[in-house]
């Protein structure tokens, strides 16, 4: 039994170590060919990658600027989005954004409050895992505090203890909120970015007959956000999106001109 146990270890580990050394040919030549200047090439080969070897900030990165290179706005935006959601610490990827964000030609008002915004600005600083983390750190400094306002005789080490228990346990509380918030977001799909140069939205899930039930014209890279879903006609390789553009601004849009984040 232990010899079979350790083949099948054996054989996993021989099995493992393939795939990284495949996984990792397939990552240099597609950077070589970035390097290269081929761009096409370099496209093929990290999606490639993130198809057979599974997804990472990294790859997701390296696709994004193979895109952007490549002219293609759209879905260089979905792939930096996708790169920062793996890993909010990714500077790179968000001063990518940030630059390739200023190249797209549509500048939407408003979307949410304020207050949403702000919360959800600090809940996108962190995986939800390091939220976790810090939740369990607090809470070995929470049980710390409190045996320290039990324990203690000295009045001003109880107070601390006290006000710091309440202080914590508040903190505690914001972090879980924050790490299951941090979760949703990055298991959501409500958000997508128009990959197509222009496109006209229409006032209802379908092709605008004329002026009237076209909504507004806009242009690659911009985001929005997916409220509905219907088939065309019962066909469900024809799909239309009912979609938010900013608090003012909501129509339908052919889900071939966009990509889901």
């Amino acid at each position: 039994m232990k010899n079979l146990l350790k083949y099948i270890l054996f054989t996993l580990t021989i099995l493992f170590c393939a795939t990284n050394i495949n996984a990792q040919e397939l990552i240099a030549e597609a950077d070589s060919a970035y390097v290269n200047d081929d761009y096409s090439k370099a496209i093929e080969l990290y999606s490639k990658a993130i198809d057979e070897y599974g997804t990472s900030s990294l790859l997701y990165y390296n696709l994004a600027n193979a895109y952007y290179r490549s002219g293609q706005i759209g879905k260089s935006i979905v792939c930096y989005e996708r790169a920062i959601i793996l890993d909010p610490q990714n500077l790179d990827a968000k001063t990518n954004l940030e630059f390739v964000n200023t190249k797209i030609s549509d500048k939407p008002g408003d979307n949410g409050t304020f207050i949403s915004n702000t919360v959800d600005l600090i809940v996108s600083k962190y995986h939800s895992n390091t939220w976790a983390t810090i939740a369990i750190t607090l809470f070995i400094i929470l049980i710390i505090a409190i045996s320290l306002y039990i324990f203690t005789k000295k009045i001003l080490l109880k107070k601390v203890g006290f006000f710091g228990a309440i202080i914590l346990l508040i903190a505690i509380v914001i972090s879980i909120i924050f790490s299951v918030q941090s979760a949703n977001i990055a298991s959501s799909h409500n958000k997508a970015i128009i990959i197509s140069p222009s496109v006209i939205l229409s006032t209802s899930p379908r092709i605008p007959k004329d002026r009237t039930e076209e909504a507004m014209l806009l242009h690659e890279g911009t985001k929005v956000e997916i409220l509905d879903s219907v088939s065309e006609g019962g066909n469900i390789n024809t799909k239309w999106y009912d979609v938010k553009i900013d608090n003012s601004h909501r129509a339908w849009i052919n889900s071939s001109a966009v990509e889901i984040i």
